[in-house]
């Protein structure tokens, strides 16, 4: 290539080298003698220029997008995304809000229904089988007392239980609490004295079944009174007697029991905690341990003393 203002081969120039000289700035710049000339050759050398960057532009743009390739607008809300795409995962969409409450709610319902329905059971089965009982008033004592709390068994004296499962029914001896004939409004408690078919007699606060004296370990407080004659216990009825016996309302008063009024047998007595314990069934005759243990953890029952 010819130097831009002496049009004279440029001395490092290389011949086989695609790559045009740099222009001469050596050149004196009083010198114009050639400066029509180098203005010619300029042009053709701007052109050989033009053409060697457009060549190597097109070697590195050749894989890059053109302005062509872009729908330009004139905001973002106009731009055309048509050709993105997001797609949920199968594997992560979202359960249905209304599907979710619903289930919420039925879950809370259900564990509402199944723990009423539980509480309803356990409490039927407890009210079948036992009862709590406190003990109003004096007609028991020495053994109970005014105040205190019972549990009671609602099942020993149950006709299926007795007949077909050999339980032993009402005893002599059983603390047991009872609706009265004379006030059936009323749950009083008192001791099992007399069973069918006896005959029972009071003579100066002692009690005598059959004529014959009975020791009574409980050590109950004694009476004085006398009965104005013997009482057989009908089939079906006891005689129950309080343990205090001048200060209790009993069948010295108002005759036999019948067994169908009675609620159930003191079992334990849970209130105060210095008088727990449970509750003897039968009175064995002369038996001076079972003395001192009923003296001991037979605790005051309810008795109506009127």
């Amino acid at each position: 290539m010819s130097n831009l203002y002496n049009n004279q081969p440029d001395k490092d120039h290389d011949p086989q080298s695609n790559t045009p000289p740099l222009p001469d700035f050596d050149r004196d710049p009083d010198d114009d003698t050639s400066l029509e000339t180098g203005v010619r050759t300029s042009e053709a050398d701007a052109a050989d220029l033009h053409h060697f960057l457009n060549r190597q532009r097109s070697s590195t743009e050749t894989d890059q997008p053109t302005d062509a390739d872009f729908d330009y607008k004139s905001s973002p809300a106009e731009a055309d995304f048509s050709h993105f795409s997001l797609e949920p995962l199968e594997d992560e969409t979202p359960p249905k809000a209304e599907e979710s409450r619903w289930q919420t709610a039925w879950s809370i319902v259900r564990e509402v229904g199944e723990t009423i329905i539980l509480t309803l059971i356990i409490f039927f089965l407890i009210q079948t089988v036992v009862r709590n009982f406190r003990v109003v008033g004096t007609s028991m004592v020495n053994n109970l007392h005014d105040g205190q709390y019972l549990i009671i068994d609602k099942v020993s004296y149950n006709p299926l239980l007795t007949k077909y499962l050999g339980m032993g029914g009402p005893q002599r001896g059983d603390v047991i609490v009872f609706e009265p004939p004379n006030n059936p409004n009323e749950d009083y408690v008192k001791r099992i004295i007399g069973l069918p078919g006896e005959e029972v007699n009071v003579i100066n606060g002692q009690v005598f079944i059959n004529g014959v004296k009975l020791d009574e370990p409980f050590e109950p407080v004694p009476g004085t009174y006398t009965m104005p004659s013997p009482i057989v216990v009908p089939p079906g009825d006891v005689f129950v007697l309080g343990d205090n016996r001048n200060n209790s309302n009993d069948s010295h008063n108002w005759g036999p029991l019948p067994i169908g009024n009675i609620v159930g047998r003191a079992w334990v007595s849970y209130w105060p905690p210095d008088q727990w314990g449970t509750i003897p069934r039968d009175i064995p005759s002369e038996d001076a341990t079972l003395k001192h243990f009923v003296g001991q953890f037979i605790p005051s029952a309810s008795a109506n003393n009127e």
